[in-house]
Formats: C-alpha cells, sequence, structure tokens
C-alpha cells in the first residue's frame, strides 16, 4: 500500500439520529468528519428547504464537518413515471450540492425495469440528462447498485457505465449480497469504475446486514485492494442494523436479527467500530 493513502470516513448520520444536531454529535463522537447527507430532521435531502439547508450548513461548519455527497434518492423512481418531475427535484438536490459544497451526489437507475434491456436506452437517456446538469454544478454524479433498480447486478451496472461514461460507482456490498451477487465478484467488475464505499455487510444465506466484517461482502480484502492505489479513498458508514427501538413484537418475530442494539445511536457507534476494526488491523491509515 502506499504509505500516504488516507482512507476518509463519512457517515450516514441520519441512522444515528433523524435530529441535525444528533447526526453532529454522533459524527464527533465518532471522530468522523464527514457526512452524507440523506436526512434532516426527519425530512429528506430532496424536500428539504433553503432555509433548513443554509441553517444546517452553518452549525455543520462550526462544528468541523464537511458534506462529501448529497444522498439522493433521484433515479429510485418507476421508469413508467413523469421524468420531467425527476428533473425538477433533480435541480433542488444540486442546488443543496451547492449549498452544502458537495461535490458528489448519489443516484439510482430506476424502478420497474425487472433487468429488461428493452428499458436500456431510456435509462441511459435520463442517466445522461442528470449527469449534463451535474456538469453545469460541477458535481459528480455517482451510481448506486441497489435491489430493484436495472443496476443491481454486477453486469448491469458495468454495462451502464461503459454506456454513460460520466457515471462514477458507489459500491455496496450489502446490496450486492442481497441480489445473490458476491461482492468480490462485482467488484472485479466495477474496480476502475468506483469513486466511493457504502460500508455495510450482509449475509449470503438470507440478505441479513451485519456490521462490517461479520458477512459475506469481503470488506477488508476489498479495501485494502483498492486502497493499493488510490489516495483518499472515502467510505460511508451506512449500518442499517437493528435497534431495540425497531423491534416492535420480539416474541413475533420467526428470526431474532444476528445483532441488535439498543438504539440507533448505539447500532451507529457499533457499525463504525466495526469498520475501524478492520482497516487497523490491515494497517490502513483512515482520517
Amino acid at each position: 500500500m502506499n504509505p500516504m493513502t488516507h482512507i476518509k470516513l463519512c457517515g450516514f448520520a441520519d441512522e444515528a439520529d433523524a435530529n441535525r444536531l444528533g447526526q453532529i454529535k454522533a459524527l464527533t463522537e465518532n471522530n468522523i468528519p464527514y457526512l452524507e447527507i440523506r436526512g434532516v430532521d426527519g425530512t429528506n435531502i430532496a424536500d428539504l428547504s433553503r432555509e433548513a439547508a443554509l441553517q444546517f450548513k452553518s452549525e455543520l461548519d462550526a462544528a468541523g464537518i464537511q458534506v462529501w455527497s448529497i444522498g439522493s434518492p433521484a433515479g429510485k423512481t418507476q421508469i413508467s413515471g413523469c421524468f420531467d418531475d425527476d428533473i425538477a427535484k433533480f435541480n433542488h438536490l444540486l442546488d443543496m450540492a451547492e449549498i452544502f459544497e458537495a461535490k458528489r451526489i448519489r443516484l439510482f437507475s430506476f424502478y420497474g425495469t425487472n433487468g429488461d434491456d428493452a428499458y436500456f436506452d431510456e435509462i441511459c437517456r435520463r442517466l445522461n440528462i442528470f449527469c449534463d446538469l451535474c456538469d453545469k454544478h460541477g458535481v459528480i454524479p455517482c451510481h448506486e447498485n441497489e435491489k430493484g433498480i436495472y443496476g443491481d447486478i454486477a453486469e448491469r451496472c458495468v454495462k451502464l457505465h461503459q454506456a454513460v461514461p460520466r457515471l462514477k460507482a458507489v459500491f455496496d456490498p450489502a446490496n450486492f449480497i442481497q441480489c445473490g451477487v458476491d461482492p468480490l465478484t462485482a467488484y472485479q467488475k466495477l474496480r476502475k469504475n468506483i469513486a466511493c464505499f457504502h460500508i455495510k455487510d450482509a449475509v449470503m444465506s438470507d440478505g441479513e446486514v451485519v456490521p462490517a466484517g461479520k458477512g459475506d461482502g469481503h470488506i477488508a480484502h476489498i479495501l485494502t485492494d483498492f486502497a493499493k492505489d488510490h489516495e483518499g479513498v472515502m467510505l460511508t458508514v451506512e449500518p442499517h442494523l437493528k435497534s431495540f427501538a425497531g423491534l416492535k413484537d420480539h416474541t413475533s418475530m420467526k428470526k431474532m436479527p444476528r445483532h441488535i442494539y439498543k438504539d440507533n445511536n448505539e447500532s451507529f457507534d457499533a457499525a463504525v467500530t466495526a469498520l475501524k476494526n478492520i482497516l487497523e488491523e490491515r494497517g490502513l491509515s483512515y482520517e
């Protein structure tokens, strides 16, 4: 590994606390200097007002936290839907990127395709429009592999990146696992397209999300390999772990989760600790 390589830690802090000040607290206590912004006081970033955004930006600045990316829901819409509505919302998201000084925005490749290549040209048309809008704002569009969208498995993700080369990849191991895809195989196919990682792990047998290193995501191997020739690798912690607050009736559950926590703050802390343990065991420096 290049000794100058530094991994940067980021977080979806709305998984620790819906409240914006609680998010700052969770990031600060875990020594995470970057935020991938998705929800603020229970409002999705796509619906956040300029006034609320400016207020949160001033609070983040005071805490020394930078917004790395806009964790937008763009492209998590039906391919049969009105794309004009998507464009209007995307323009608002890019306004949010300007306010928060974020240089990246994540997006998706639409529901309702069932992986059918008959939709491919229309998907690419829409993604290229998103890319054009990003170019005007100096923002990098990053496609996340996700269950139920066209780009859910590695082969279709590769096809998208080949057709829309301005599109970078957000690599999410757990999402691949939940689609029955081995993350290591997917990584080998997508390595050259990856801009950043969403860190969550899962178990192949049933898709349950677990702390990093506790599932079948090959996270330690993938991060070690990627860090060999990439500086400033950004890892966004996205816990998706179970808390007691989310388990309304424990006795009625057929299968208890492998890892559960008393609240969202505890699950966020556990997810961060699991990732840091992997990095330290592999001798990967981070900040």
